[in-house]
């Protein structure tokens, strides 16, 4: 079975306990994502995680807390972008009309070989370089 990239947004919904639904929609995924060791990130997504989890959201996690989630994450799949990655983004962003920190996640899920990526900035169903782009708070 194929991978499943994870954006942060969803990550820091499933720590997020004053999220409600998104909370627990978005733990589940990345409980189920975990266990059956198909989640997939990207150095990207491991360091807006842990800026937003320590200091954007309504509960905000402590550092050491948030350095054991890093940890965690960390033993995942994970895409380390390198210039090349930077510049196909840049055109990603162009074709696609996205943001380039969006161009760059879909780059990531692409070279991770992801079939999906779960994200809920991106446009639901909408297919980037052959991934496909879900809501996990929409399924």
């Amino acid at each position: 079975m194929s991978a499943e990239f994870v954006d942060t947004n969803v990550l820091l919904y499933a720590y997020d306990s004053s999220a409600g639904e998104r909370h627990e929609r978005a733990r589940a995924l990345v409980t189920r994502l975990a266990h059956s060791r198909q989640g997939a990130i990207s150095v990207q997504v491991l360091q807006e995680f842990y800026v937003n989890a320590v200091h954007k959201i309504a509960c905000p996690l402590a550092p050491d807390a948030a350095q054991d989630r890093l940890r965690a994450f960390s033993r995942w799949p994970v895409h380390s972008p390198l210039s090349g990655d930077v510049i196909a983004a840049a055109q990603l962003a162009e074709r696609y009309q996205l943001s380039f920190w969006d161009a760059l996640i879909a780059h990531s899920a692409q070279q991770m070989h992801c079939a999906l990526l779960w994200s809920e900035d991106l446009n639901d169903g909408e297919r980037i370089n052959g991934v496909e782009v879900r809501n996990p708070f929409t399924h």
